[in-house]
């Protein structure tokens, strides 16, 4: 320890450790330790060391480096490696015999020395590169760029790129150049060469070779292979295989009639190959449809509409291909991306025809048997082979018609019955057969609907039929009665309600009409327990109107703790009117001559 007097007195320390900067190369061989340097101390106590601490001491990776006590030598014990750890921060210090630090610590800083003992690596494959076919000379397809991980300051990571190989290597080995600084790589062909169309492949494979030591034949190299695709372009118009197509398709059939061919030498993986078709003339009635089938780039010609052997027995078509993709500016579709159809349509006997269909007509329900419908008409389209033709019945749901298998004309072999549950919305539907002379026949169906229009034929319908009251009610209002009929109006409502004639000296009952559809039954008295049949008829407003002459059944029962029981009722009351005339109608039945 040294003093400096100065105006406040204070002591100032002095280091006395000189600690120099230490270089070691890398990659050293045996034998170790191996001295690298020396610390130097001006302290001249006695008994003192000097200690060495640090990352590569005391800390991982441990027991690389030691420092001689005494001396201050220091020693490496093993090869370094630079691309692991380039630089190593250590302290020294120096302590007394019992340990405690007299001096320091100090840094010392020791640099691993690169060797050239990593080659280039290409990391950031594959390498796919894509031109255009056509491409001018210069252009550009793709960069490689390989990594040296020794000293980047150095000759040992300053790379140079060269092509070792190109496969294959027509229409030119040398098609390409790599720029030996960037690793660039670009065309070297004229644009005539770059023809995808021409070449064995459109890949191309390049041996890409990176040598560190700016190329010279001491450095070490690393190697990758580049992919190159020639893209192309649409400079090849699609043309048909030949100008003219033959096809055949029978009248009335529809569906693909042929497949039309063409050559396109571009490539079939993009739109400059893949054929769009149209029909540029005649197909004035749109009968004819093409599509382009995916797989083999053909033309699918189909028929889509019937075609009619005797309104045309042939049709011309002339039909364009171009491509998905437009050509390129100086490329333009020719005389042979056109071709002519011809297409001869078979005649083949057709069913005849109704007219209309479906035909309609209307009557009224109940007309007498034997009553005619109508007359059917029923043509055949073959007009050239002039044939006969015969009717007969296809479905009669409810075996009503008939008809006439020359002429046509349908007739009734029953009663139309709008009510019948084959009328549906008051139509009711048959189906008829016209067939033709020819072999083998054919046949046409035809439809009729026949609307019946409503007749006054049904009576009207009373409900309920039965009908129980309590011994001793208070409310005499024994039931409302309500009255339907299957006709339509004006044939059905509103409905008359009427009592028949009641037999005795008093009357028991009366019905009141309360709406157009309903009325209600009133006891005039409480009666005892017994069956009543009240005779009852309720009227329809046809013309001539219908009468349904009915009985409702009343049962009159003991109620008792507000149970009902109709159980062994007293005899049946029954209205003497009816008595009467039932004994009158059996009476004439036994004598008819009175």
């Amino acid at each position: 320890m040294r003093y400096i007097e100065g105006n406040l007195g204070i002591p100032r320390q002095k280091r006395a450790i000189l600690a120099t900067p230490i270089l070691i190369p890398e990659n050293q061989r045996p034998p170790f330790p191996r001295s690298v340097g020396k610390v130097i101390s001006s302290e001249g106590t006695e008994g003192a060391k000097f200690r060495l601490s640090g990352k590569g001491v005391d800390q991982d990776p441990k027991g690389i480096f030691r420092i001689n006590e005494i001396s201050g030598d220091v020693s490496v014990t093993r090869a370094l490696d630079r691309e692991a750890i380039a630089n190593y921060e250590l302290e020294v210090e120096v302590t007394d015999i019992s340990g405690k630090t007299i001096d320091g610590p100090v840094r010392l800083d020791i640099s691993v020395i690169d060797q050239n003992d990593n080659r280039p690596m290409f990391k950031e494959g594959p390498y796919v590169g894509h031109v255009m076919e056509g491409s001018p000379t210069g252009t550009t397809v793709m960069r490689m760029t390989a990594f040296d991980a020794d000293d980047s300051s150095t000759d040992n990571a300053l790379l140079r790129y060269n092509i070792l190989k190109q496969t294959p290597t027509k229409p030119s080995p040398n098609m390409f150049y790599i720029d030996p600084e960037k690793g660039d790589i670009v065309t070297v062909v004229s644009p005539v060469l770059l023809d995808r169309e021409t070449m064995e492949t459109p890949k191309y494979e390049l041996v890409i070779e990176a040598k560190d030591m700016g190329g010279l034949d001491v450095g070490l190299t690393g190697t990758a292979t580049a992919t190159i695709l020639i893209d192309d372009k649409n400079d090849h118009p699609p043309e048909f295989t030949k100008k003219e197509f033959q096809a055949t398709v029978k009248e009335g059939v529809t569906g693909v009639i042929v497949n039309l061919t063409v050559g396109d030498r571009d490539d079939p993986a993009t739109g400059a190959w893949r054929a769009v078709y149209t029909i540029i003339n005649g197909n004035p009635g749109q009968s004819f449809e093409i599509h382009t089938n995916p797989q083999t780039n053909e033309g699918m010609l189909s028929v889509v509409k019937p075609l009619d052997y005797e309104i045309s027995a042939f049709h011309t078509l002339l039909i364009k291909v171009e491509n998905e993709d437009p050509l390129i500016p100086d490329i333009a579709y020719g005389p042979s991306s056109t071709a002519t159809v011809q297409i001869t349509v078979e005649d083949v006997n057709e069913g005849p025809v109704f007219h209309p269909n479906p035909m309609t007509v209307t009557k009224q329900e109940n007309i007498p048997i034997g009553s005619v419908v109508l007359t059917v008409n029923a043509t055949d389209p073959d007009t050239l082979q002039h044939q006969t033709i015969r009717y007969s019945v296809y479905k009669d749901p409810a075996g009503w018609l008939e008809i006439n298998p020359t002429n046509g004309t349908i007739g009734t072999t029953a009663v139309l019955d709008r009510e019948s549950p084959y009328v549906q919305n008051n139509i009711y539907t048959a189906l008829f057969l016209a067939i033709d002379s020819g072999n083998p026949p054919a046949t046409g169906t035809g439809t009729l609907h026949i609307t019946l229009e409503d007749v006054n034929d049904n009576v009207p319908s009373l409900y309920p039929t039965l009908a129980k009251v309590c011994d001793d009610a208070k409310d005499l209002r024994v039931v409302v009665l309500g009255a339907s009929d299957k006709d339509l109006h004006p044939n059905t409502d509103p409905f008359k309600f009427e009592l028949s004639k009641q037999s005795g000296p008093e009357k028991l009952w009366r019905i009141t009409k309360l709406n157009n559809t309903h009325a209600q039954v009133v006891l005039l008295q409480n009666l005892k327990k017994a069956n009543y049949n009240i005779p009852i008829s309720v009227t329809d407003s046809g013309k001539p109107p219908l009468t349904n002459n009915t009985e409702l059944k009343l049962q009159v029962c003991s109620c008792k703790k507000s149970k009902m029981d109709c159980s062994a009722t007293d005899a049946l009351h029954i209205s003497m009117t009816l008595i009467l005339l039932s004994l009158f109608s059996l009476f004439c039945k036994s004598f008819p001559e009175l």
